[in-house]
């Protein structure tokens, strides 16, 4: 384990943490999720302005824990599996398709993460790098077993050609979130991928900013101008009228110093 780093890291998400007294259980990875995905922000600033990401996990620690910015999937995922596997979890990584608003099967877009060890029972699927509704902590990949969490259900199913397909309760019915099927995949697969989401004409990712960080009670995002502040039974929109506000707004409710 690089001690410095991973230090460095969870000094970044907000935990104190004993590096020699690491339990590698599901509580470690609750822990961790969570305040992941409450402190490192899903943003596509980069893409927008034309800066070519770099997928190389050196470089995604300078970016993100360093220079205190956020990333999207690929970026925030691969850094967090690299943590994971720094804290001695037995991680795989697979490519999903991001179902949730298609009526038809898109391309694999998205990177997410299963992991094991000898102090959990079966897998546990961790993923930091979704802007939109979302676990907040792991879920047991685990076929028809209902997982609660906050005021949001989740469960798995199992897809002759999808394989796993994530599911989650929403407005009184079961709604496909992403699915994935079990080709283990390597850093580099994700290149090709990542480089369609940042330069593709088609792609809904190089268009306008796009910054998400989850709340304890719900999300904050910014959407092109649109500042919302999602809580429960509530939504507060706010008009970015100039780069000075969308700066201070950055600054202030995503931690992102531009």
């Amino acid at each position: 384990m690089n001690k410095e780093k991973v230090a460095k890291y969870f000094k970044r998400l907000g935990l104190v943490q004993n590096l020699d007294d690491i339990q590698l259980d599901i509580e470690l990875l609750k822990m961790i999720q969570y305040a992941h995905v409450m402190n490192i922000p899903y943003e596509n600033i980069d893409i927008v302005n034309n800066i070519q990401l770099d997928l190389n996990n050196d470089k995604l620690f300078e970016k993100m824990i360093d220079n205190n910015r956020g990333g999207y999937c690929f970026e925030i995922n691969s850094l967090f599996n690299w943590l994971l596997q720094e804290l001695g979890y037995r991680t795989t990584s697979f490519l999903a398709r991001y179902l949730r608003g298609t009526t038809e099967i898109p391309m694999r877009r998205h990177r997410v993460i299963a992991v094991e060890s000898d102090l959990i029972d079966g897998r546990i699927l961790c993923d930091a790098g979704v802007g939109e509704r979302a676990p907040r902590f792991p879920l047991i990949i685990d076929e028809g077993l209902i997982q609660e969490q906050f005021d949001e259900t989740y469960r798995f199913e199992k897809d002759e050609f999808l394989g796993w397909v994530l599911t989650d309760f929403y407005k009184k019915e079961w709604k496909p979130f992403f699915s994935f099927t079990e080709e283990k995949q390597l850093d580099i697969d994700y290149e090709m991928p990542s480089f369609y989401c940042e330069r593709h004409p088609e792609s809904g990712f190089n268009k306008t900013i796009m910054t998400a960080i989850k709340t304890p009670n719900g999300r904050k995002t910014i959407d092109d101008k649109a500042f919302r502040i999602f809580e429960p039974n509530k939504v507060t929109e706010i008009l970015i009228e100039n780069d000075e506000m969308l700066n201070k707004i950055l600054n202030e409710h995503f931690y992102i110093k531009t």
